[in-house]
């Protein structure tokens, strides 16, 4: 299975003049998500003709080459992750879509290879802590799969979903736990000593915590961000859950809301919506036109200003 390390369902979007590589790869993965394949896999394509720079959007269309039947494509295309610093050899092993490919004599190759950079890049890793937060890790993502996948299958509103959100709800309170002892041993642990899987497990649990437990953890992000141990584009999705948990706009536009009444998605309230994309640019994220169509939402600045203190009206009844 193709890494998940977000919540974000991610559905189809239409083609339009002017697309970026990241909403060609958004609609790649939407095909991956409704397992259209081969559509996934054009769509990969289309886009590496565009970019060729992400080792994790390498291996993602590796995956989907693999499930399609594609062996020469998907071994092109993880061959080529590995090239562009896409080294989760654990992943890798236990990767269900990619089980077709084990009989090829090319899977040993891959797999030794991958397996000699990590160990270099390993060779002084906490390998105790390091192997904690990957199993956090897991934990986190493999209910969230769970949990998009019934709420596909059966519906938003059904008891399979229900029933997931408190399992969820559970494991989350356990994981973070877990996570708020090693942040408070160790500070925000760069992946420098764990390995970057390891190290967005910090985030990941603490962008599913409670509010009080964000605010506590921010400031330790906010230097994690500048010392290289954390992400900017992760933090600023924790600013915008902080903002919003205090009432205020969030700034990045990464938060959306769901209305039950109209069964349509929109972004929750954001400060200064004109020059959104300014600031998402500087933490490393793409445009916010491309970033809603996962939620069928199409991004109007005018329109959007116009509805803002509606949708600030509707924020306060949620609370």
């Amino acid at each position: 299975m193709k890494q998940i390390i977000t919540t974000f369902l991610l559905f189809i979007c239409s083609l339009t003049f002017g697309q970026t590589y990241k909403s060609i790869v958004a609609e790649a993965d939407a095909f991956y998500n409704n397992k259209e394949y081969k559509k996934s896999v054009e769509k990969y394509k289309e886009a590496f003709k565009l970019e060729q720079k992400s080792g994790n959007d390498f291996y993602n269309a590796g995956c989907s080459a693999s499930l399609l039947g594609d062996k020469k494509l998907a071994f092109k295309w993880l061959n080529l992750a590995l090239k562009n610093g896409w080294s989760n050899v654990r992943h890798l092993k236990s990767d269900a879509d990619l089980t077709t490919l084990h009989t090829n004599k090319k899977w040993e190759k891959l797999v030794s290879e991958m397996q000699l950079i990590v160990d270099k890049r390993e060779a002084n890793y906490d390998k105790p802590l390091q192997a904690k937060l990957i199993a956090i890790f897991e934990d986190d993502q493999q209910i969230r799969r769970e949990y998009i996948s019934a709420e596909k299958e059966f519906g938003r509103e059904s008891r399979q979903v229900d029933s997931l959100g408190k399992i969820m709800m559970y494991k989350d309170s356990i994981n973070l736990i877990k996570v708020t002892e090693i942040l408070d041993k160790y500070g925000w642990v760069g992946a420098d000593k764990v390995g970057g899987q390891a190290n967005q497990t910090l985030f990941l649990v603490i962008q599913h915590s409670d509010l009080k437990t964000q605010q506590k953890y921010l400031p330790m992000m906010r230097e994690a961000v500048k010392n290289k141990n954390a992400s900017g584009s992760a933090l600023a999705l924790l600013e915008d859950r902080v903002a919003l948990g205090e009432g205020k706009r969030q700034i990045y536009g990464s938060q959306i809301g769901y209305d039950n009444v109209t069964n349509k998605s929109y972004v929750l309230p954001l400060d200064d919506p004109d020059n959104v994309d300014k600031r998402r640019a500087e933490v490393g994220l793409g445009l916010l036109a491309d970033y809603v169509k996962r939620w069928d939402i199409i991004w109007n600045v005018e329109e959007y200003k116009k509805q803002l203190p509606e949708l600030e009206e509707k924020q306060k009844r949620q609370k």
